[in-house]
């Protein structure tokens, strides 16, 4: 794994270990719908988001990396946004790649990805990815999934990620990925 792609791991590594000691006092599912301006999306999450921000490097050009994170019952929800120095399509596509790859990595298997079409809220949408894969991750090699939907408009790139020892219901992964929208 590549070293600039190891601290975003290691927080969500870190979250679930950390939630799975609190499972026996998570909340149930408390959705509410998080606007994040500065990045250009809403989205609907299922506790109080928190939020971090690292610099990530992409080809040799640092890049900050937001994040708005939301755990319950050991499952983590992710709006990751890479801010890109331009926004060129060369430039979209590597930060893509980046995050498409990293999310492979993390739990050791190939990139495998889907076309998905990511809502606007003026209207219409912009053409993404979609990857569901699964695998181990951590020094413990612990069974991971991770469902994540990744696109660029404009000079950002999302990141948008449940990621968990199972697969969450149904209806908390569509409550999530449905409500995304972009700016």
């Amino acid at each position: 794994m590549r070293p600039f792609v190891r601290p975003f791991v290691r927080l969500a590594l870190g979250t679930i270990v950390a939630a799975g000691a609190l499972a026996a006092c998570s909340p149930a599912y408390d959705w509410r719908t998080v606007t994040n301006s500065a990045s250009g999306y809403s989205v609907d999450l299922p506790a109080k988001p928190r939020a971090e921000q690292r610099d990530v490097e992409i080809d040799g050009t640092p890049m900050p990396m937001s994040m708005q994170t939301a755990e319950v019952d050991r499952v983590l929800f992710v709006v990751g946004t890479l801010a890109l120095p331009d926004d060129q399509p060369a430039t979209q596509q590597r930060a893509i790649a980046f995050l498409r790859d990293g999310l492979a990595r993390n739990v050791g298997v190939p990139p495998a990805t889907g076309d998905v079409a990511i809502p606007v809220s003026s209207g219409g949408s912009v053409e993404g990815i979609e990857m569901q894969i699964a695998g181990k991750a951590g020094q413990a090699q612990q069974a991971r999934t991770i469902h994540a939907r990744i696109v660029a408009k404009g000079a950002h790139a999302y990141e948008i990620a449940i990621v968990a020892r199972s697969q969450p219901p149904a209806d908390q992964s569509d409550q999530f990925f449905q409500s995304f929208k972009l700016y």
